[in-house]
């Protein structure tokens, strides 16, 4: 089976969802995109439970995760996930509006991999997200055996 490179994306906000599409399209990265609408999606897909419960087995290649989200929010989702023997090795990329000090010290704390500020202007935000996207689907080479992708 074809190792495809499957980025999760945790967002609530359709703009912002739909812009990271848009700018992941550009470079073909858009075709296997997973939508998580809150924390407790991103955990069901990462765990293979409910709506994801026969989704194919393997992990994303990169989690692009916010912070305000309903339900559960992203420092939990990272909590989690990092402190899985079978997840840690994910790599997260905080995309967020948060520029308060606490919240990115905390997610370094936790071992996320890169903390992005969604810029405000629109170009700015889709240079942002191309950039994310080639460097963590293209460019990134993960541990060998450590991280199944699908």
């Amino acid at each position: 089976m074809e190792n495809l490179k499957r980025i999760l994306l945790v967002e609530d906000d359709p703009n912002d969802i739909e812009l990271t599409l848009t700018s992941l399209n550009e470079h073909n990265l858009a075709n296997d995109v997973v939508i998580a609408r809150d924390g407790v999606e991103a955990l069901d897909y990462l765990y293979r439970r409910g709506a994801f419960a026969q989704r194919p087995e393997g992990n994303p290649v990169v989690v692009l995760l916010d912070l305000k989200l309903p339900r559960l929010g992203g420092i939990q989702v990272l909590k989690q996930v990092k402190a899985d023997e079978e997840l840690c090795t994910v790599p997260v990329v905080i995309l967020t509006s948060s520029r308060e000090d606490r919240d990115l010290n905390e997610c370094y704390k936790l071992g996320v991999n890169a903390y992005v500020v969604k810029p405000v202007r629109f170009t700015e935000f889709v240079q942002v997200v191309k950039q994310i996207g080639v460097f963590w689907v293209l460019i990134n080479e993960p541990p060998k055996g450590s991280v199944k992708r699908t």
